[in-house]
């Protein structure tokens, strides 16, 4: 990969200037159910209706990093990486 960022919407990859860091301390209810802080939805552009997509990494069998990444984002993502491939294919 380059050793410089690569721009793909707001997601930087492996960059200069990508940052991880703790946002808040979520708690689930007894129905499952967690609620983002307000700030953080004003400041990440998320509105009621959004769709986000789940991910997760595990390390031996047990899940240990959960993601939450914009549906667009990882479509978008999905399409640069597989739509040459499937170019070729068809």
């Amino acid at each position: 990969m380059a050793a410089r960022a690569k721009k793909q919407g707001c997601c930087e990859v492996a960059g200069e200037g990508s940052q991880c860091r703790v946002e808040s301390l979520l708690s689930v209810d007894e129905r499952g159910q967690m609620v983002l802080p307000k700030d953080f939805r004003e400041r990440a552009g998320i509105k009621a209706g959004d769709k986000l997509v789940l991910v997760s990494w595990s390390r031996d069998g047990e899940i240990c990093c959960m993601s939450l990444i914009r549906a667009e984002e990882l479509a978008g993502l999905v399409k640069d990486k597989l739509g040459p491939l499937m170019a070729e294919i068809v």
